[in-house]
């Protein structure tokens, strides 16, 4: 039997848009990138699961749901945050033969994502884990097997430069990667700090021309 638009049952009115036992339906991939762009911002440490909550719009229980723990979230939120905001970027050391433009394209496009935000974010992978905190172990490690993809895209792309002729044979791949990320995680700090992209195009620009100077 139906009273204005309500179904009774056993003595009780129920609504039909409610459904027992099931959870809020939400955009998981919208909530995801929210959760990213917190993370981005404070770091896992410092980001809560009250943040997370409001940020991505959904209570904690479909958020454990959706992604499992808050570690869980992180990593995904880093996978999402290195395919979109990091792998423009660097795919043109796969892509510029020229070993000095594809390590000055790549450098140049990490600066456009690192402020393209406001507040100006750096790079959550060098960052992410608080590097000087109390991080957990396991995001540490995570967040170095990360920086460890990009070292060894910067080898392969060096190495080739070398094997090709364009670059002194006598040269290190390895040790001329660890100085161009040592300058890639000086820029990120100095975005953080809120320097103009202006100078951090012109630090880059000079590094290049400086660390690629065959002369």
């Amino acid at each position: 039997m139906t009273i204005a638009g309500r179904t009774r049952k056993h003595g009780m009115t129920q609504s039909p848009s409610i459904r027992r036992g099931r959870p809020r339906s939400f955009d998981r991939d919208k909530a995801l990138r929210e959760a990213m762009l917190l993370f981005w911002e404070n770091g896992y440490e410092g980001t809560s699961m009250a943040q997370l909550v409001e940020a991505m719009g959904i209570v904690s229980p479909s958020i454990y749901a959706a992604f499992g723990s808050k570690e869980d979230l992180f990593r995904e939120a880093v996978r999402l945050y290195v395919a979109t905001e990091v792998e423009p970027a660097w795919q043109a050391l796969d892509e510029i033969t020229d070993v000095q433009q594809a390590v000055r394209t790549m450098l140049l496009g990490s600066i456009e994502a690192f402020v393209a935000t406001r507040p100006q974010r750096g790079c959550l992978v060098v960052l992410g884990s608080g590097l000087l905190g109390g991080a957990d172990d396991t995001i540490r490690d995570f967040l170095r097997e990360q920086r460890q993809h990009f070292r060894d895209r910067l080898v392969k792309c060096l190495q080739r430069a070398i094997d090709a002729g364009t670059f002194r044979p006598d040269n290190d791949p390895w040790v001329l990667a660890d100085c161009v990320l040592a300058f890639f995680a000086g820029l990120t700090i100095e975005a953080v700090d809120g320097a103009e992209k202006a100078a951090l195009r012109e630090s880059a620009e000079l590094f290049c021309l400086r660390m690629f100077d065959e002369r």
